[in-house]
């Protein structure tokens, strides 16, 4: 049975923690916004597998208000940090670092922030203005007051996956970003926090998504192009009067689609209030 995980609030109790643990062990960080589900959970497995039973695991727990707009959800963002404590113990975590919001902004909003530079401004980035500074920034503390030096993080947000990979290689940081493979339900939709969100009619259709996804991956397997991909996917939300956001087809790294090779499909779709992301990898330019 595994131990409680140990829990600090403030900067100074999380040092203390670091310093207490072996300096020869690793030290892993998964941070998170809270509202812990089932993708969380592999996320952790995963740091505990990479840095074994002496190294370090840290889950940070903290709403970010500054990758958050004006208009969107902070305040009715889930908060559940009891459960999330006790997933956090079950997995093997070793301390849950939940600060307030004082403790990551003390001086209020800050002076310095990380530019996401042209990749943090289309996608995501256009829907949501400042959204990737907020993330790159948070990010960029939260490694820093863990020490970390391997982060882990999903697949489902994978423009948010690149950019930090992209942070920590053009910003020398010297902390290896792992990317973990999406979890999903049974149905097949990408586990989200905000899934807990949609109410049961909209729920019912969140499982046209990865529907989508998966016409997208026969048509490329079929030796459709990236246009064909993203023709034949919005087609079909169209028709199932699901609201798009964007459907793109990038290489891995979110440039240009290859003519042949490997490739990613990203969707972003609204579902009442609720906007739901997802993407997959597929290949191009051959019949698989």
């Amino acid at each position: 049975m595994s131990l409680a995980a140990r829990v600090v609030s403030t900067r100074v109790a999380l040092t203390e923690q670091i310093k207490a643990a072996d300096p020869r062990s690793q030290r892993a960080v998964v941070p998170t916004m809270g509202a812990l589900h089932s993708g969380h959970a592999t996320l952790i497995d995963r740091a505990r597998e990479y840095v074994g039973d002496s190294g370090l695991v840290t889950v940070t727990i903290f709403v970010n208000p500054t990758q958050f707009a004006a208009n969107e959800d902070f305040d009715r963002y889930p908060r559940s940090l009891e459960a999330d404590v006790d997933l956090c113990s079950r997995h093997g975590a070793d301390l849950v670092f939940a600060p307030a919001v004082g403790d990551l902004y003390p001086g209020g909003a800050t002076q310095v922030t990380a530019d996401p530079g042209p990749l943090g401004l289309i996608y995501e980035g256009a829907i949501r203005p400042g959204h990737f500074q907020g993330v790159l920034t948070v990010v960029n503390k939260l490694f820093n007051m863990t020490q970390a030096q391997v982060g882990f993080f999903g697949e489902k947000d994978y423009q948010q996956l690149v950019l930090i990979t992209q942070m920590v290689r053009d910003l020398s940081m010297g902390v290896t970003v792992v990317g973990v493979p999406t979890v999903r339900e049974v149905d097949g939709l990408a586990m989200s926090s905000r899934n807990r969100y949609l109410n049961a009619a909209d729920r019912e259709r969140a499982e046209l998504v990865p529907t989508a996804m998966q016409i997208g991956v026969d048509v490329a397997n079929a030796g459709g192009d990236a246009d064909d991909v993203v023709v034949a996917v919005n087609k079909f939300f169209d028709e199932s009067d699901i609201d798009v956001d964007y459907v793109v087809v990038t290489n891995p790294d979110l440039g240009p689609a290859p003519a042949d090779g490997q490739a990613r499909l990203i969707v972003a779709v609204r579902l009442g209030s609720v906007r739901l992301l997802d993407n997959t990898s597929i290949h191009l330019g051959a019949r698989q």
